[in-house]
């Protein structure tokens, strides 16, 4: 009976339904499957508040809509156009930086894609580059960032996965060094293949002095931010919640009093578009928590892992990842990153650490494939918020990204097999 409901719930969800209603009613039908008081879904609302990570969520999604709000984004792309623009491929380069840069901030996808599409795409276009060539580098460019700091995807994945207290254990500050190898590989990926795409083109002349140093003056308050997030956490002055306060901080003053270009009259409407985002974010935490430990006493993963284990070894752990990527790069295309993490973590957690796979190189598979995921056709949410933005038929889309898509798949695959391109910052000690 309780399939049948669970099934129920899973067609009204694809059907519409809020994510918050259909995970709380199946944390509700679970324990009292069970034979648990339904008050068990209670506390786990209760515990959120002990868990100082959360912090973090808050205060860094109030710093990206801050920065949204802001002109920060044309600084952005004049600052990395000046810095790299005459290079091969060099505005491509720039819209591969500055959309990882700010997605790496926003935690959103689709933002990006609306934000600096805008910017970006007209002047790729009037620079040379095929129309085919722009759509599918910003609609990949897109879901770049998410395995960089202060990704709010990595920090939700760590909240999820210290429930399991694995061994080695899962911190913020770990999956945050564990992220910029990955990232880094595929942005030199996608930087090399737009250069040798526009080999035959002439390339714009190396930025004068003057607008170099009027580019820098133009974003001098946005240049310490990156330093500020990356130095005070990897060396280990600033835990991953006081980065997060320290940035918000920042962007508020810089936003709001020295540059003015947030009102303090839009301040709380601002305040108030990130809050909402974040309660959505803590209403369907809670409720996954409770299906977390439902799921648990259960012995689902055991299960899971009972009913792998007749197809799969447990001594082939590459056979697991390579059913792994699949069933994540499925699911990161029928679900956003935030719902994927918060519904799949519970499950694939346990039955990994038995596959001898590092939790935190784990995090690492899963926003590469969820970044995959989100462009994936035919249902990738970003192929249609790409195709709303520039005004071209999906099938367009599609076409132009498959290029994109087969390099980053190529990296995600390097980032799977190879776990000391993530463990190698994270953890210095892991051969």
């Amino acid at each position: 009976m309780i399939w049948l409901l669970a099934g129920l719930l899973v067609l009204l969800a694809a059907a519409g339904a809020p994510l918050f209603a259909v995970l709380g009613a199946l944390a509700l039908i679970g324990f009292h499957q069970a034979g648990q008081d339904g008050v068990a879904v209670a506390v786990e609302f209760y515990r959120l508040s002990d868990m100082p990570a959360l912090i973090a969520i808050p205060l860094f999604t109030l710093a990206g809509y801050l920065l949204a709000e802001s002109a920060a984004p044309r600084r952005l792309v004049r600052l990395t156009n000046a810095l790299v623009g005459w290079l091969p491929g060099g505005l491509a380069i720039v819209a591969v930086l500055a959309c990882t840069l700010f997605t790496a901030f926003t935690g959103a996808t689709g933002v990006t894609i609306i934000a600096l599409g805008a910017v970006l795409y007209p002047a790729l276009r009037q620079a040379h580059y095929g129309e085919r060539f722009a759509l599918g580098l910003l609609t990949a460019s897109g879901s770049l960032g998410l395995l960089l700091v202060p990704s709010m995807p990595l920090i939700l994945y760590g909240v999820v996965a210290q429930q399991f207290h694995t061994t080695p254990p899962v911190s913020i500050d770990a999956l945050f060094k564990a992220g910029v190898l990955p990232c880094l590989l595929m942005v030199v990926l996608l930087g090399l293949y737009s250069a040798w795409h526009q080999r035959g083109i002439a390339r714009p002349p190396r930025a004068s002095a003057g607008e170099l140093w009027a580019a820098f003056k133009d974003a001098a308050w946005e240049i310490p931010l990156p330093f500020l997030i990356l130095i005070g956490i990897y060396s280990g002055r600033l835990a991953a919640s006081e980065a997060a306060a320290a940035t918000a901080l920042y962007v508020l003053v810089v936003t709001v009093l020295i540059r003015r270009e947030i009102a303090l009259g839009e301040l709380p409407r601002v305040i108030r578009q990130a809050m909402v985002l974040v309660g959505g974010i803590l209403v369907i935490l809670g409720f996954s928590l409770a299906i977390t430990n439902w799921l648990v006493d259960a012995e689902v993963p055991e299960k899971l892992f009972g009913l792998l284990n007749t197809h799969i070894p447990p001594d082939k752990p590459f056979l697991f990842l390579l059913a792994l990527n699949l069933f994540l790069l499925v699911f990161g295309m029928l679900l956003e990153g935030f719902p994927a993490i918060i519904l799949l973590v519970p499950l694939v957690l346990p039955v990994a650490l038995k596959y001898g796979v590092d939790p935190v190189h784990l995090g690492i598979i899963f926003l590469a494939n969820l970044q995959l995921g989100i462009f994936l056709p035919p249902l990738g949410i970003n192929l249609y918020l790409a195709s709303a933005r520039f005004g071209r038929p999906v099938t367009v889309l599609v076409r132009a990204a498959v290029p994109f898509f087969l390099i980053l798949l190529a990296a995600t695959l390097i980032v799977t097999y190879w776990p000391a391109l993530s463990l190698w910052l994270a953890r210095p000690a892991t051969p």
